[in-house]
């Protein structure tokens, strides 16, 4: 049997106080206290670890163990996230219907068009390095795993989790380059020659 306990009931059954905000006031609170790494360990205390360490029982116990420990920890990131909210303010006055729409566009678009037809990007960037023209595959090559051409040479680019897929009954006869997405880019490995 499964069992769930929402934040609401594990408060109230460990008697720590409710927790109540205005709508999307978290959301943002979260966004800005993740750009500014106010509650990063190295400002707050590795709190996985010091609430093991923790001998007491109580919340109220709880707060006074953590702040005779780190007592500017929680100002301290207050400020942080402020200050970040005080970029936001400025940020939202910047937003308008006409800036919504070119980072709709440049998401659906650009980055999707770019994340799907990084293969051409990942072939030309090997084709500079070694000062030679690319071509992608036609598809009778496609077909014998070939995705493009580097002066002569034929590659496959496959991700880097390829190997671990025994599932595929492929067998591919040319260069294979592994690449890595990233949340920047990505991340390739050209094969020895």
């Amino acid at each position: 049997m499964k069992i769930k306990l929402k934040n609401a009931e594990i408060q109230e059954y460990i008697n720590a106080p409710p927790s109540e905000f205005p709508k999307y006031t978290i959301q943002l609170m979260n966004v800005a206290n993740q750009n500014s790494q106010a509650t990063r360990p190295r400002h707050v205390g590795q709190l996985s670890d010091l609430i093991q360490e923790f001998p007491g029982q109580t919340f109220e116990e709880w707060v006074r163990w953590y702040q005779e420990r780190y007592p500017d920890a929680i100002d301290a990131a207050t400020d942080r996230i402020i200050a970040m909210i005080e970029n936001f303010k400025e940020a939202v006055e910047k937003i308008d219907r006409n800036l919504v729409k070119s980072w709709v566009e440049d998401l659906v678009l650009v980055k999707t068009f770019a994340g799907l037809k990084f293969q051409e990007a990942i072939l030309k960037k090997l084709s500079e390095i070694k000062g030679c023209d690319y071509r992608l595959a036609a598809p009778h090559e496609e077909s014998q795993g070939i995705d493009g051409f580097v002066g002569e040479e034929a590659y496959s680019i496959k991700p880097s989790t390829y190997d671990s897929m025994l599932t595929l009954a492929e067998s591919i006869d040319v260069k294979i380059i592994f690449y890595e997405k990233k949340k920047d880019g990505v991340v390739f490995e050209i094969p020895e020659e």
